[in-house]
């Protein structure tokens, strides 16, 4: 089998997979783009790409191992949904952790160009891997009726978010929104519950720390990053 390689690589406000939505889809405003490698750059490769208004990702879990720290796959899993204490296996999850540590996300088409796919709705980290996108098709990829499993029972509780007024000088009205939805979805691992910890979440180009007390996130502070000249 022939290895595979990317054919692009993803532009997003998340520069870490903490924070990152959960599935595709969550946050729809959540913008981003396909940044095509150079010998894909090519018109004909997205010609009649423009008649869609969605696209399946193929790409890669390139911050996670498939691996446990004792160096054996990870054949079971523990869903947040499900509080992160019970495992099934990772077949029946949409675990990042896994065999090959490919993922598929569907992404609203926002612009077509020949360089780059500007993209809502994505759940991928600033840099990820996309080994190749494939047009979304309603009248085979829809299933409104399907089961979803263990998620038809646990639903997700999302948070209030307080973000205080001092705070929203440092970032954009659009920034913003996209921001409190993503915390609304409560980042951290499910076994934390300590209100006093304080968090950071690195978000376009700024380091935003908050704290969860209960059913609330409250944001402590925004600072920028130091800009890496290397990059």
């Amino acid at each position: 089998m022939k290895e595979i390689e990317p054919i692009a690589h993803f532009r997003s406000p998340f520069t870490s997979k903490f924070g990152i939505p959960r599935q595709s889809g969550l946050i729809n405003d959540l913008q981003g783009s396909i940044v095509f490698e150079t010998k894909y750059r090519r018109e004909e490769a997205l010609h009649g790409l423009e008649e869609f208004d969605y696209l399946w990702l193929i790409w890669g879990f390139s911050a996670n191992s498939s691996k446990n720290k004792k160096g054996s796959l990870n054949l079971t899993v523990r869903p947040p949904r499900l509080g992160g204490n019970k495992r099934i296996g990772v077949f029946a999850s949409r675990s990042p952790f896994r065999p090959n540590g490919l993922g598929l996300s569907s992404v609203k088409i926002v612009e077509v160009k020949t360089c780059e796919i500007v993209v809502r709705g994505a759940d991928l980290m600033d840099g990820t891997p996309i080994y190749d996108i494939k047009p979304y098709l309603p009248y085979v990829d829809s299933h409104p009726e399907a089961k979803g499993g263990f998620t038809d029972r646990k639903g997700w509780k999302t948070l209030e978010v307080v973000f205080p007024e001092e705070l929203k000088a440092h970032i954009t009205v659009n920034e913003l929104e996209i921001l409190k939805k993503a915390l609304a979805q409560d980042p951290r691992p499910k076994y934390q519950h300590d209100a006093e910890r304080i968090y950071g979440m690195p978000f376009g180009g700024k380091d935003v720390k908050f704290r969860i007390d209960g059913k609330k996130c409250i944001v402590t502070d925004i600072t920028a990053l130091e800009r890496n000249l290397s990059d």
